[in-house]
């Protein structure tokens, strides 16, 4: 006993050190590949390729690979292609050209490779994010460098780059825009090819303009050789130099504006460390901007010294970081392999001790009680393995029937709502006998008769349960019983746009059948297509007979979501509910189907390959008949329409004829078609209505900035809670109240509810009335929030407000407090500064405030100079300007239109 006791030791002491290696490697790595285009010769991308290094040791996670072209096209194609076919996670890319490298960029955001763009551009949009500094911002702040400088009389030289690429062209075009607005400016243009170029060209300037005031570069390095040419010509203490980068190091920008040769560089961040963290964020699959702006500034004699010296400060402290970061790792590996080696020890001497134990109580105990307690020990065993099957069984049927109950549950409480509306409406409208009374009524039938269906199919399943079903045969026309059910599901198949066919190959073919059990039959099998159908898809019913083996197969196919492969054999099992079933539902259906099936000595089968097909098989004639279960009476089946159908007319109406431009907009989310068409035809004399049916409806209520949301709770993409939380917490939808319909009614389903933001919670059945009014009531407290807010704009951290709608009218304040002597400033100005579009900034404001962006940003202009005429003693035309107004009569008019008062006759008062 002891020896074989032994061979456990080795074996625990493996799975001992696997259970320590396994702690170490839990954590997901993220692959980035980043494709550099230009030689390492150049001191700012070696410093964008230090930066992201940097950023990246911060991140253990994180596995960053870096692929320099050396400023060939080809060899960065080939670079970013070996990347696709490693599939990284996230891809960088600093193009070196704007057109060859598109192909590939498309490639890789074809495969789901999240693609970012650094510093240059590229002509297509097929990429992920872009990130780099303003190109044309640069070229702004040169300008008015410049200009500031010269008071606006100056000749100057600018040295464009050597080709078209985008950073060039952008930063030519700012510098223009501001030159060009001064006439007492001369600028002069040359092209940098090479340093030789350089040397040429500029020689060739001084030699011909003998009174060149400022050269403007496109770079630091072109700015410094063009120093060089200057000190050769002896005119380098006459003309000032301005360049663009400001690196750090000792032949940086920095340094040179330090020892007087440039007058001034502008700061052009690599942005390497900012590429990284957009990168991680696209691994996690967080949304980002589309495009990712760098700060940029100018750096003169003023600054330089204290730029240096924060900058020198960041590369000590990255230094330290990286130190630090060593010795933690070193002091890691030592921990993990003491700690490591102290639990092995452990168990071995717990093993020994053990084992010695063992040894003692085996001398003197185990021989005589081996037998007795081996025979227990199988009978313990047995019995708890029996107990065990038997809990397991428990716990599964008692599940089984909580699900059972809850699905039939809620299918009871969707028709209930319709109907008992319709009962609400019908008492409204039979007042004033309006031609809507019988929608209403074909909402009530339809409804009923599904209800009945639903309370036939729990009767139906006891019987199941109880084996009391008999069959009562009779000989039918298969085709025309088949059509009969068909016209059943024309008007839902017409209303979703779903091609609906039907076909046989005998409409003379008689076959034994319980004409009231091959109902339900139909009926289940054709819900299901229809449930489980896309609107645009495709049911066809198929009838053929197979004489050599006597069977009639009737074939159900439809072109929705399919059933998963491992799921397919659990398809008839009661209460079955399916991993991708969305919708709720008994789930003993089919099951019911399948016995009935049975019953007739037939069969049933399923498959699903781009979509799912059920095959039922019937025998022929009644050589399997029992002769007592034929009822000789003949059914017949009504080939009459269907009596209760919508009108056509009804139901094509159009989101478009609900548009009012007077009315409040409303989005209902609701994936019952019935349900969605009753609410908007209720609503849409009050409310211009848009309707949804769960798909893309938060992209949906994006574009839309309705006034109101009413959302269903069960939804095919996303949930009611998903979507509510996904409003409330973007900056530009989180004002629109959300009312949430659902027909669950517990107390955690209403905690989550208001967890994730929504006014209003709603169970379902609801009474129509009590929704109009809670949209009255909710509408109202939003119109006075912005009565408010639009008259008091110093108040806006008053608890009325969200926290997120407080903090995006305190950007806009912000942003136009830094904004507030520049005339020129935009509401485009403004929806760029808060990476949003003019509409959507347009429509946020609006809701908010009841006001436009224009509006505001005058009323904003007109309290500052308020404020300054209360407590400055400058005077009116020196108020107007530093508050951007064009001129001060202007200003005079538009403060006497808000406050009835001149700006003169406020001050005197």
């Amino acid at each position: 006993m002891l020896r074989k006791f032994s061979y456990l030791i080795p074996i625990c002491c493996l799975l001992l050190l696997c259970s320590c290696n396994l702690n170490t490697k839990d954590a997901r790595t993220i692959s980035i590949g980043f494709s550099q285009s230009i030689s390492e010769e150049d001191n700012w991308r070696k410093s964008m390729d230090n930066t992201m290094k940097v950023e990246a040791s911060l991140h253990p996670e994180i596995d960053l690979t870096i692929y320099n072209a050396n400023g060939s096209t080809k060899k960065q194609i080939e670079d970013i292609e070996k990347m696709i076919e490693k599939r990284v996670d996230v891809l960088i890319v600093a193009p070196y050209g704007s057109d060859s490298i598109v192909p590939v960029i498309e490639k890789a955001n074809k495969k789901g490779i999240p693609v970012i763009i650094v510093d240059r551009k590229v002509n297509t949009s097929n990429y992920t994010a872009f990130l780099g500094a303003d190109n044309i911002e640069v070229g702004h702040i040169a300008g008015k460098y410049i200009v500031s400088m010269s008071k606006a009389h100056a000749n100057i030289l600018e040295i464009k780059a050597t080709t078209a690429i985008s950073p060039s062209v952008e930063r030519s075009l700012g510098f223009k825009q501001i030159i060009d607005q001064y006439p007492n400016i001369k600028k002069t243009t040359i092209t940098a090819l090479n340093l030789e170029s350089i040397n040429n060209e500029f020689i060739k300037v001084l030699d011909n303009e003998p009174n060149i005031d400022y050269v403007f570069a496109f770079n630091d390095i072109i700015a410094l050789q063009a120093w060089e040419v200057a000190k050769r010509k002896g005119r380098e203490k006459n003309i000032k130099f301005i360049g663009i980068d400001g690196l750090n190091d000792p032949n940086g920008g920095i340094q040179a504006v330090k020892e007087g040769i440039l007058t001034a560089t502008i700061l052009y961040p690599t942005g390497g460390s900012e590429a990284i963290k957009l990168a991680i964020k696209l691994a996690n699959k967080e949304i980002v901007t589309k495009n990712n702006v760098l700060n940029t500034i100018l750096i003169d004699s003023l600054n330089a010294d204290i730029m240096s010296n924060q900058f020198d400060r960041i590369a000590i402290q990255q230094s330290n970081i990286e130190t630090q970061q060593n010795v933690i790792g070193e002091q890691e590996k030592k921990y993990l392999t003491l700690y490591n080696l102290i639990k092995l020890l452990t168990f071995l001497l717990v093993l020994i001790i053990c084992l010695a134990i063992f040894s003692i109580y085996s001398i003197f105990s185990i021989r005589k009680k081996k037998t007795l307690l081996e025979e227990t020990n199988t009978k313990v065993v047995q019995q708890r393995n029996e107990i065990e099957k038997f809990v397991e069984k428990l716990k599964e049927s008692n599940e089984s029937k909580i699900n059972f109950f809850t699905g039939i549950s809620h299918e009871f409480k969707t028709p209930l709502t319709l109907i008992l509306s319709s009962v609400e409406s019908l008492h409204d409208e039979f007042i004033n006998k309006s031609h809507s009374v019988k929608k209403d009524l074909d909402i009530m039938y339809n409804n009923s008769m599904r209800l009945l269906r639903l309370i036939n199919q729990l009767l139906d399943f006891r019987k199941v349960e109880n084996e009391k079903f008999t069959l009562k045969l009779s000989k039918n026309n298969l085709w025309k019983f088949s059509v009969n059910m068909f016209k059943e599901f024309k008007r839902e198949a017409k209303k979703r746009n779903i091609k609906y066919t039907i076909e046989t190959d005998s409409e003379e073919l008689g076959v034994y059948f319980d004409a009231n059990l091959m109902d339900k039959v139909y009926y289940n099998l054709l819900s299901n297509c229809f449930k489980f159908t896309p609107d645009g898809g495709k049911i066809e019913i198929k009838i053929s007979q197979d004489k050599n083996k006597g069977l009639v197969k009737i074939s159900f196919k439809d072109s929705g979501i399919g059933i998963p492969e491992k799921e397919i054999n659990q398809i008839f099992t009661p209460f079955f509910q399916g991993s991708n079933n969305y919708r709720s539902g008994s789930g003993i259906g089919l099951n019911l189907s399948k016995h009935f099936i049975d019953l007739h000595e037939g069969t049933i089968e399923v498959s699903s390959v781009m979509g799912t097909e059920f095959v039922v098989c019937l025998k022929l004639g009644d050589h399997h008949i029992d002769a007592s279960k034929i009822n000789n009476e003949v059914s017949s089946f009504s080939e009459n329409e269907n009596e209760y159908e919508y009108l056509e007319s009804e139901l094509t109406l159009t989101d478009e004829s609900l548009i009012t431009e007077n009315k409040q907009t409303i989005l209902i989310i609701e994936d019952n078609i019935d349900l969605l068409d009753f609410i908007a035809t209720k609503l849409k004399e009050e409310y211009a209505v848009n309707r949804c049916n769960g798909t893309s409806a938060i992209e949906m209520a994006m574009e839309l900035i309705p006034d109101i949301v009413v959302c269903d709770l069960n939804l095919p993409e996303k949930d009611g809670f998903e979507i509510c939380e996904a409003l409330k917490t973007n900056m530009i939808t989180s004002h629109i109240p959300v009312i949430i319909l659902t027909a669950m009614d517990d107390n955690n389903t209403y905690i989550k509810s208001l967890k994730v933001g929504a006014d209003l919670f709603l169970t379902k059945p609801f009474n129509l009335k009590i929704l109009k009014q809670a949209i009255k009531g909710l509408l109202f407290n939003r119109e006075k929030l912005r009565y408010f807010y639009t008259n008091n704009f110093d108040k806006i951290e008053n608890d009325s407000l969200s926290l997120i709608e407080r903090e995006f009218l305190n950007k806009i304040n912000l942003i136009l407090d830094t904004k507030i002597d520049d005339s020129s400033f935009s509401v485009e100005d403004l929806a760029s500064k808060l990476n949003i579009s003019r509409v959507q900034l347009y429509r946020k404001v609006k809701a908010v405030l009841g006001i436009g962006v224009s509006d505001y940003i005058n009323n904003f202009r007109l309290e500052k100079a308020k404020e300054l005429l209360l407590t400055s003693t400058m005077n009116i035309s020196e108020i107007a300007y530093s508050c951007g107004f064009a001129s001060p009569n202007y200003f005079s008019t538009a403060f006497k239109a808000k406050y009835e008062m001149s700006p003169s006759d406020f001050r005197n008062k």
